[in-house]
């Protein structure tokens, strides 16, 4: 059964619906499904995923939720909205009473908490309709985090918001604050394009300056001290044959 109220308390902006499920296979498809924009959670899901379609675990008492939206933008140009998802993660959790100094973010869109991974944020697009529907999932550790033995070799290791901070955060009541926040970053998005948004990501960025390893999905790695991000998103690497561009990869801290 679904809660399909448009407003989930003072702080829930104008123009976006909702509806909380208690189950669903995946809130990015059930919102690759509809009419946005809405907000689509699930108290668990039964076949969340991450990028690269792995599986995202989905215990109760984290945070589910994708917002579905109809932009009219080229798929270069949506893709950026990732940089606004895990800034909105990041303004909300200081909304919510997260301390912003513990609070950084990995290329190209994952938030971390104490250097930890607390989040993980998946964009997918479905050319349905006159305008394309865009999902934008979100999968956010508020209570538990996966098994620690679990973690790829190398790869960021897992928190939660209450492992870290001690906080305890209901789901529904984070979405308020998530929605909020990422409606003031799609505004910003919208009217002023990405350049304010690169400049916020990069001033909170993890790592900067630091040598990092980016992985292709091709399975190539390329490792090299990260310089910047550009104008386009791309992480740019400056590594032992050159500066590099890389529009996607998975990032690995040494």
């Amino acid at each position: 059964m679904a809660n399909t109220s448009p407003a989930a308390g003072a702080c829930w902006p104008q123009g976006y619906a909702r509806a909380v499920f208690n189950s669903l296979p995946s809130t990015n498809a059930a919102a690759l499904a509809a009419d946005g924009p809405i907000w689509i959670m699930a108290q668990t899901q039964t076949a969340g995923r991450g990028r690269r379609a792995r599986p995202w675990n989905s215990p109760r008492g984290n945070l589910y939720a994708s917002l579905c939206l109809h932009p009219n933008d080229a798929p270069a140009q949506m893709a950026l909205r990732s940089f606004a998802a895990a800034l909105a993660l990041r303004d909300a959790l200081i909304t919510a009473g997260v301390s912003g100094d513990i609070i950084t973010l990995k290329w190209p869109n994952d938030v971390l908490i104490s250097g930890r991974k607390m989040a993980g944020i998946l964009l997918e697009s479905s050319p349905r309709g006159a305008l394309p529907c865009l999902a934008i999932g979100f999968g956010v550790n508020l209570a538990m985090h996966p098994d620690l033995g679990a973690v790829e070799e190398g790869a960021t290791l897992p928190t939660s918001v209450l492992r870290e901070t001690g906080l305890t955060i209901a789901a529904e009541d984070f979405l308020t604050h998530l929605a909020a926040s990422y409606a003031l970053r799609e505004a910003q998005f919208t009217t002023a394009g990405f350049a304010p948004l690169r400049a916020d990501f990069l001033a909170h960025a993890a790592r900067m300056g630091e040598v990092i390893t980016a992985r292709l999905g091709t399975g190539a790695a390329h490792t090299g001290r990260y310089e910047t991000i550009d104008d386009t998103g791309n992480l740019i690497l400056t590594t032992a044959t050159g500066r590099m561009a890389i529009p996607a990869a998975d990032v690995f801290f040494g």
